[in-house]
């Protein structure tokens, strides 16, 4: 089937090895002092990859690829895990705590929705729509709202939304090219992108840039950086 994967230039690849702990999936080793990718079955074609080369030398190409499977890949994603000395994608590992600051809180607590459009799946949203015209705009990444108490009225509160997942997503060349829509055709004021601080997460600032970079028009991108407990990581303007 067609399908994006990650390419990499060898002539380019010094064989740092910067890469490979930063494929979650194991699908990238060293091989003769160059970076491979060892199957394509391994690559999720997310590319969270790419910022971690020094030199440029991962690219994500559309070809004939073998499917990807969370399901077969356990085994190789056991190895790799045992390789790098972790227990696998943290991202997707399992942890429970408790929430603190919610034990002696009212039982019901009626908070106004400061959401002011619909839909807001990026796959489903008019990158024309009224509501994205000069706009703030918020990207977030679906399980941020979920993490942060103060969703919407710390971050929500005035902007136009589109929600997405850079990992479990579909076909994410379409979006790019909506939220290049947005920037040069519905002139977006801001965006502000809301990720989880998971590596995959990361792969959704890096679809931003790329629409502002094709885009041509310079637009103020805010970085938010949400941790899974829900503070608040890391906080900037990119």
């Amino acid at each position: 089937m067609m399908r994006e994967v990650v390419k990499i230039d060898v002539d380019l690849c010094n064989g740092c090895g910067q890469c490979v702990p930063n494929c979650h999936e194991g699908a990238l080793q060293i091989i003769d002092g160059k970076a491979r990718l060892i199957s394509d079955l391994l690559c999720d074609g997310l590319g969270a990859c790419i910022g971690h080369c020094p030199n440029g030398a991962i690219t994500i190409e559309k070809r004939d690829a073998d499917d990807y499977d969370e399901i077969k890949n356990k085994p190789f994603k056991h190895i790799h895990a045992m390789q790098q000395g972790h227990g696998g994608c943290p991202g997707s590992q399992e942890m429970r705590f408790k929430n603190v600051a919610t034990q002696n809180a009212p039982t019901k607590v009626l908070t106004s929705s400061e959401l002011c459009q619909w839909p807001v799946q990026l796959h489903l949203v008019n990158p024309m729509a009224s509501y994205f015209q000069k706009a703030d705009i918020l990207i977030a990444a679906d399980c941020t709202a979920f993490a942060l108490g103060n969703f919407h009225s710390v971050y929500l509160k005035g902007k136009a939304l589109a929600i997405a997942c850079p990992k479990l997503d579909s076909n994410k060349q379409v979006y790019v090219e909506k939220i290049k829509a947005m920037i040069s055709n519905a002139l977006a004021n801001t965006i502000t992108v809301l990720i989880m601080e998971v590596p995959c997460c990361s792969g959704l600032l890096a679809m931003i840039q790329e629409a502002a970079t094709q885009s041509g028009r310079k637009i103020p991108i805010k970085l938010v950086v949400v941790g899974i407990q829900g503070e608040i990581v890391k906080e900037e303007w990119t």
